[in-house]
């Protein structure tokens, strides 16, 4: 029994890329993805379901990066930090940029995910980033609220509110097709704007 000639597959998988960041999942081709990659519909279909089962296909890499690169920043137990770890984790000028050079190393995938994914499973993916990280960075303001660090009083939904603005202006330049440079740049313009500390009670006397 023969094997499948998988050589093909990265042929697709660059043309459906370059297919979906032109146009989007919605407006994008099949046929001009395929003639793109000199392949026939038929093969494509042999590997894929249809136009979304190719697209999250497209995105696999970065979704399952994303998610771990969440987890390592997420894994530590609250409860085991140090009132100086806890109150620096609200400090970005660190932590910002590396955030930056991980999203642009797989600047291609999450700008897929971030604008062109309407019609997909992924549709949302922009606000359920901010859903997912809303529960974590919330239990790092409780406990600092428990351990008397901070004065400020913002409920959930809040916090989920800021973090969709938070997220929109580091999803932003990306859409944009910033360089590398100008990330730098905008990542520090974010710092300033967003100074978590003082918006959250943090650089105050506790009363």
């Amino acid at each position: 029994m023969s094997k499948p000639d998988r050589s093909i597959d990265p042929r697709i998988m660059e043309s459906a890329k370059k297919e979906f960041l032109a146009h989007g999942f919605e407006k994008a081709s099949l046929k001009t993805i395929c003639q793109e990659a000199g392949v026939t519909t038929g093969a494509l279909y042999k590997r894929y379901k249809g136009k979304e089962d190719l697209f999250c296909a497209v995105v696999a890499d970065t979704v399952a990066a994303l998610d771990g690169f969440v987890e390592m920043r997420s894994s530590a137990q609250v409860k085991d930090l140090s009132d100086e770890e806890l109150v620096g984790a609200w400090e970005m000028e660190e932590s910002m940029p590396e955030w930056f050079r991980f999203l642009y190393e797989h600047q291609e995938g999450f700008t897929l995910l971030i604008s062109s994914a309407g019609g997909t499973r992924y549709a949302n993916f922009q606000h359920d980033l901010a859903d997912k990280m809303t529960a974590k960075t919330y239990e790092y303001f409780q406990e600092a609220k428990v351990r008397g660090l901070t004065h400020g009083d913002i409920s959930e939904e809040e916090m989920h509110i800021l973090l969709s603005a938070f997220w929109t202006a580091v999803c932003e330049p990306f859409i944009h097709g910033y360089t590398w440079e100008q990330m730098e740049a905008h990542s520090r313009i974010i710092c300033s704007l967003f100074h978590w500390s003082r918006a959250l009670g943090f650089d105050a006397p506790v009363i």
